[in-house]
């Protein structure tokens, strides 16, 4: 099966919808958003990443900036911060470069790394795409965590390339439904930037259609 373009959901929506189901829904189905001190660190940190103007040839290394991607098999659309072609045995042509050269996508994140896969998997998704546009296999790619100015390698494994399907397949049925999950309070809570838009400690005992009700009527 193949999506229509029009139906494509954001890839960066990928690692949203791993942290918070109704983070991801706010933001992508409902159209919210709110920043934060993280949220404006990450910004400044994705400058320079997407400066498409920098464009570096280094000996057996090649790196470009804010490549675009898209999957019609996956419905999704985005950015890579920056890919990497290193010289490989097992890589692609290049124009105006000698040899082949192997794709390896890198994600700038502010912070540092997590226990939760959510970056991975949007790095993994990343992956998959270019993989479908330039008919390849990508075996790894890396995520920079601007806190550490380190990078850490990840493997795109089974497991991995099958979570980002299911994540993919789940958030394009809620889209297609414009469904909005129920909240789920964690500590997490805390430092989201759309805290005081999902009021997780009031929609944790009622739906934001009560409330919105509620509110309407108080106001009549």
């Amino acid at each position: 099966m193949a999506f229509e373009e029009s139906d494509f959901l954001q890839l960066s929506g990928l690692q949203h919808f791993v942290f918070c189901r109704r983070q991801w829904a706010l933001i992508h189905i409902e159209g919210l958003w709110a920043d934060n001190l993280r949220t404006v660190e990450g910004e400044l940190l994705h400058e320079r990443a997407h400066d498409e103007s920098l464009r570096e040839t280094r000996g057996d290394r090649i790196t470009v900036r804010s490549i675009r991607l898209r999957s019609a098999e996956l419905g999704v659309s985005g950015q890579c911060d920056v890919l990497e072609f290193l010289r490989s045995d097992i890589g692609i042509p290049m124009k105006g470069h000698d040899g082949l050269w192997q794709p390896y996508p890198v994600e700038y994140k502010r912070g540092e790394p997590k226990d939760l896969d959510a970056d991975r998997l949007q790095l993994c998704g990343q992956a998959m795409c270019l993989e479908e546009m330039l008919c390849c296999d990508i075996p790894e790619g890396a995520l920079f965590y601007g806190q550490i100015r380190r990078r850490e390698i990840v493997s795109f494994n089974l497991g991995m390339r099958r979570q980002v399907r299911a994540s993919l397949e789940e958030m394009h049925e809620l889209a297609s439904r414009g469904h909005t999950p129920r909240v789920k309070p964690s500590k997490a809570c805390n430092a989201c930037s759309m805290k005081e838009l999902c009021l997780p400690k009031l929609m944790k005992r009622r739906s934001a259609a009560d409330y919105l009700a509620a509110a309407i009527q108080e106001a009549l």
